[in-house]
């Protein structure tokens, strides 16, 4: 297929705002980068995809200044070069950043947030003056489309509500902004609020911003983007205009023909056995739910923001205070986290970098984590030797790029560092593995071996609980789906009727129908 620079004269086309020629970056034993070529225009929303471990992050703290670019690569902003020595020159040549991890402090509200890192409206005698700083940042806020209580806590605000916090910092300055780049800006981001970001960014690219737009949901790259570029391997692999391609043509050209572990589209073959037994379970959202759960069973759990998903499997491991009762395999199990282990529990949490690993230790560290008795001897001295050789069986098995036990979790990309939290718990042999948003922030493939290795948990005996806010991942991997909403299970999707649009409408009835009982009240 052609792309989209090679099908456009040039002259037709506007001048381009960032241009990217020749890009390399070499680390020690490894070509991150090999000769990247990008355009992006003024008003334009170009995304930029590929698997975990093409190039993409790398080719971000590139235009951030964190990396320096080898010799002989090119980067321009509106015609002129730019030496990225520094993140002060990148921000020096208009080029702004919103990171998944969004950067904010909880305990601070909106204002405080949006003052950090810059010179503020102060008095002659150096205090802040705070009104001034409410109105700008209500200002801002507004004039991205949000509308929410700049005084209120972050902690207190919702998903979309700080991604716009995360932005209007990001584009304080917005007339000296030239180049927004968005990574993975809805990893963590319920599907009913993307809308309100994607109209944050129509806001952004109506001012004359060009925006690098970085996601793994490749349905929002035909909802918002203009151009899509694909690296693979740390190379340029093309750039097509979003409406030559769909998605199924996207993703092979991600994945370059490597072949990927099938859906689950087959009959339930475990047992009536039940497993797991819950009964009036209790929390915060969640509100007397009983769920039985049977050996060999993929079980999905579906709802939207504030149904009680989000909660349920913390619930269950006993990470949250909860009431009601928790059985596996007929006996009660503690509501503590190290109760549900010693029941043969194990929850990979919906965040990896912040509840599922220590990012700073070595994925040899992280991995043993769970289990350190294993290799200790009588005086508990950590036997290194018998350490490694485990963890080496385990990177090589679920194919964790770079293949380094010592290698530091946090230098991972995200579907590496989610098969290294997976790996700590599956080396225990759960009886009951929960999985809260398993592929959130991974790319295609790591996403199908995630999805293949729960149903051969599942397959060896083990009951897998999914909750997850994307409908297509549960109707892939699921035997049933359970639909929540205002803290109860709602509605039970079997098998044979699993489509994304079924779980879709139900959600909404549910939904709707909670509004309507709301509105008699």
């Amino acid at each position: 297929m052609q792309s989209n620079r090679d099908m456009t004269a040039p002259a037709a086309q506007p001048a381009p705002i960032l241009t990217i020629r020749g890009l390399s970056k070499t680390f020690p034993g490894t070509k991150a980068l090999d000769r990247v070529d990008l355009d992006l225009r003024a008003g334009e929303v170009h995304a930029l995809v590929g698997q975990n471990g093409c190039g993409k992050s790398t080719l971000i703290k590139v235009l951030a200044g964190y990396h320096q670019p080898d010799p002989g690569s090119e980067i321009r902003v509106s015609g002129e070069p730019v030496d990225f020595h520094d993140t002060g020159a990148s921000r020096d040549a208009g080029f702004r950043f919103v990171h998944q991890d969004l950067g904010l402090v909880e305990t601070l509200s909106a204002v405080e947030n949006l003052t950090l890192g810059r010179d503020l409206n102060t008095s002659f005698g150096g205090r802040i003056r705070w009104p001034a700083e409410r109105r700008a940042a209500e200002e801002r806020i507004h004039a991205l489309g949000y509308d929410f209580d700049v005084n209120r806590p972050v902690a207190e605000l919702g998903s979309a509500e700080r991604t716009g916090i995360a932005i209007a910092r990001a584009l304080w300055d917005w007339e000296r902004a030239r180049v927004l780049v968005v990574d993975e800006p809805t990893a963590s981001l319920p599907r009913e609020e993307v809308k309100i970001l994607f109209e944050a960014l129509d806001r952004i690219r109506k001012r004359g911003l060009g925006i690098i737009y970085v996601s793994h949901r490749l349905d929002e790259i035909f909802t918002i983007g203009d151009r899509v570029t694909v690296l693979r391997d740390g190379r340029l692999v093309g750039t097509w205009a979003v409406a030559e391609l769909n998605q199924d043509k996207l993703v092979s050209l991600m994945v370059g023909g490597a072949e990927l572990r099938p859906p689950h589209h087959g009959t339930f073959a475990g047992t009536h056995e039940v497993v797991l037994d819950v009964q009036q379970l209790r929390g915060v959202d969640v509100d007397n739910v009983d769920i039985q759960a049977r050996r060999g069973e993929v079980l999905g759990i579906a709802g939207l923001i504030g149904s009680g998903r989000e909660e349920l499997l913390p619930l269950l491991f006993g990470a949250q205070s909860r009431g009601g009762e928790v059985r596996v395999n007929e006996k009660p199990v503690p509501a503590t986290t190290r109760g549900a282990i010693a029941a043969g529990m194990a929850l990979v949490p919906a965040d990896r970098r912040g509840e599922g690993a220590i990012v700073g230790l070595s994925v040899s560290e992280n991995f043993t984590l769970t289990d350190l008795k294993r290799h200790s001897g009588p005086a508990g001295f950590l036997n290194r030797a018998a350490e490694r050789n485990e963890v080496t069986e385990w990177i090589q098995q679920l194919d964790v790029r770079p293949q380094r036990a010592d290698a530091i979790f946090a230098t991972l990309s995200g579907g590496n560092q989610q098969k290294v939290v997976l790996a700590k718990w599956l080396r225990r042999q759960p009886t009951v593995l929960l999985l809260d948003e398993p592929t959130q922030g991974v790319d295609v493939h790591a996403k199908a071996t995630i999805h293949a290795l729960a149903r051969e948990i599942a397959a060896q005996g083990a009951v897998v609980l999914i909750a997850s806010s994307d409908d297509t991942e549960l109707c892939d991997t699921c035997d049933r789906v359970l639909v929540m909403r205002g803290g109860a299970i709602v509605a039970e999707v079997q098998r044979e009727r699993l489509t994304p649009e079924e779980l879709g409408r139900l959600q909404l009835e549910a939904a709707n129908n909670e509004d309507e009982n709301r509105t008699l009240a």
